[in-house]
């Protein structure tokens, strides 16, 4: 079996037999519809460069012709492209979506928020760290004051359920 190109699958079945066929090639070429929508984003982009390489090279009326194909396949590829990518449920962040549109790299971002996330966690290891010193410090110091609560005071430091008598006014509860 002869495999295509999403190109040359899409070229032969808009100028064979039409939409049905064409849809039905590129599904079971990319059951993804993420990956379609890559796919499809890269052939607008190729119908640009073809549409910049005959208006580079233009020649009068026969080019002509060229362009008006070149075009008329650039409108269709932007109306699949525009069907798919609205049944995308992915989200973007808005903020990646201002940063690209200030002419940044989603790269950059992506390293700023890693390294923004990682000092975040830096200063949480720092405060996890600093309450088991205090817990740790209570404890020695309860014990020190109060040896008859050691065993209770080792039963919360190993994380196990202990009972305190409560009292109020002189009562159990």
């Amino acid at each position: 079996m002869r495999r295509f190109s999403r190109r040359q699958a899409r070229q032969q079945a808009s100028s064979s037999t039409g939409h049905c066929l064409r849809y039905a090639l590129l599904d079971r070429m990319a059951p993804n519809s993420v990956e379609r929508v890559d796919d499809q984003v890269k052939d607008v982009i190729q119908d640009l460069f073809q549409i910049q390489a005959a208006a580079h090279g233009y020649a009068g009326p026969q080019t002509q012709q060229e362009l008006v194909r070149l075009i008329t396949q650039l409108v269709g590829s932007l109306g699949t492209l525009s069907n798919d990518a609205s049944t995308l449920t992915t989200r973007i962040p808005p903020e990646i979506i201002d940063y690209v549109d200030q002419g940044r790299n989603p790269d950059i971002y992506t390293r700023e928020f890693v390294e923004l996330v990682q000092k975040g966690n830096q200063y949480l290891k720092g405060k996890s760290e600093a309450l088991i010193g205090f817990r740790d410090a209570l404890a020695d110091e309860m014990t020190k004051a109060w040896p008859e609560m050691k065993k209770d005071v080792e039963a919360v430091l190993q994380g196990e359920e202990t009972e305190f008598p409560v009292k109020v006014n002189g009562t159990n509860l």
